[in-house]
């Protein structure tokens, strides 16, 4: 544990009773760390989301093949793998709340430049380097909660860190369709960009506000072992880090593949316009902020591998539905965009936990950064080989693709261990 139990003032619930028991169990300082986390990782949400949402616009403007496209958002997911497993180490090194400062500073400055990218060459190389913050955020901000959060409420604290990504792209699609409505689409996609740079806003909160868990950081201070890359594979650790790679790359591959590829599916072959495809995100992302957070209540109720398990089916399944609905029935496929948003984002409320709890505080960041993020690298694979196979059968039938990555995380969970009310040490 990285927290000391406190005792309820006068007027308060117990720490333990009622819906948002969760969040007094933090206590101030990490309800605190709850708030920069939760902010950081929605805006890195919204950066990650101006790419997607304005890939139509881009490919206009550069004269871009589907392939090209879906390169923008593969580079951007390899280089997160370094970035991830840079600021896992930085984590361990220097601390959570400076390691987030510098990822959240990071994924900001480079999402703004891809406003000024004059070349498709220039875009590639700034959507890269962006990767280098966006790998690191999550990561670095699920661990400093979860070293404050109790083993009990730790999955669904975790699940609530991880609605920040429901709320920052819906924030990028109402962003998305103000922009696009009110500018030509060859001037609102660099906007989109330069909104990129609200994150600098967190950053003074951040600095302000938050510290590290104390019990956390003096164990990590005394270890020899902090931020060693080498200890995630050592023999006590290998087996675990393998899995939860194979794990990452198969639930990630599984989601990049829907959330860079349905917006222009439904421009392309269903042929929504502007308002109309933000109408139908809008229950792709309302059901993605319920199953964050009712995954995050399951994965304490039911444990980390069954909740991943359960999700990674019925995800599966819903891309099957979704991508099969005969012409013509938008109806329906506006309909079963919630239970899609709702299945593919309740997989992932178990990871910030589950990976917190595979590795001791003196390489936490390191493995749970290194994990992830090539999982996201491996993963981000899915896009571009959608984009490929879209010319030839077309990207409602390239999507289903996405399916095969659900399978692999199933397999993979079964290397590895149960960690529900496993104590951080």
């Amino acid at each position: 544990m990285s927290t000391t139990k406190t005792q309820p003032e006068q007027g308060e619930l117990p720490e333990d009773a009622g819906a948002f028991a969760w969040l007094r169990a933090l206590g101030p300082r990490g309800r605190r760390a709850f708030g920069g986390a939760f902010g950081g990782y929605a805006l890195d949400s919204y950066d990650f989301f101006t790419l997607p949402l304005s890939m139509v616009a881009i490919a206009a403007y550069f004269s871009l093949d589907s392939g090209q496209t879906g390169l923008l958002t593969t580079v951007t997911l390899v280089v997160s793998a370094i970035g991830g497993a840079l600021a896992g180490i930085l984590a361990d090194r220097i601390g959570r709340v400076r390691a987030l400062m510098i990822t959240v500073i990071t994924y900001a400055l480079f999402t703004v430049l891809c406003g000024f990218a004059p070349n498709y060459e220039t875009l590639l190389v700034f959507r890269a380097l962006q990767g280098l913050g966006f790998g690191g955020e999550w990561a670095v901000g699920a661990i400093l909660v979860a070293e404050y959060a109790t083993a009990r409420h730790r999955g669904r604290t975790l699940g609530a860190i991880q609605s920040a990504w429901a709320a920052g792209w819906a924030l990028a699609v109402i962003v998305y369709t103000l922009v696009f409505q009110f500018l030509d689409a060859d001037t609102a996609w660099r906007v989109m960009f330069w909104t990129g740079a609200l994150p600098a806003l967190l950053v003074v909160y951040v600095r302000r506000n938050v510290t590290d868990a104390p019990e956390a950081a003096e164990r990590r201070r005394t270890s020899r072992d902090r931020g060693s890359f080498s200890a995630i594979f050592r023999k006590d650790l290998a087996r675990t880090t393998v899995f939860a790679v194979l794990l990452s790359t198969g639930v990630q591959g599984g989601y990049y593949t829907l959330a860079t590829w349905v917006p222009t599916y439904l421009k392309s072959e269903r042929g929504l316009t502007v308002v109309g495809t933000g109408g139908y995100l809008a229950f792709l992302i309302s059901g993605a902020f319920i199953g964050y957070l009712t995954g995050g209540y399951l994965t304490d109720v039911l444990g980390r591998k069954k909740n991943i398990a359960l999700f990674a089916v019925l995800s599966a399944g819903c891309i099957l539905a979704y991508t099969n609905i005969p012409s013509g029935a938008d109806g329906l496929l506006l309909v079963l965009g919630f239970p899609l948003g709702f299945c593919m984002s309740a997989i992932f409320s178990g990871f910030g936990s589950f990976l917190a709890e595979l590795y001791p505080t003196a390489v936490r960041g390191t493995g749970q950064g290194f994990t992830y993020n090539t999982g996201r690298a491996v993963g981000a694979f899915f896009p571009t080989l959608v984009g490929y196979l879209a010319g030839s059968w077309g990207v409602g039938g390239a999507l289903v693709f996405g399916a095969v990555g659900y399978g692999l995380a199933v397999l993979a969970l079964l290397g590895l261990p149960e960690t529900r009310g496993r104590e951080l040490v």
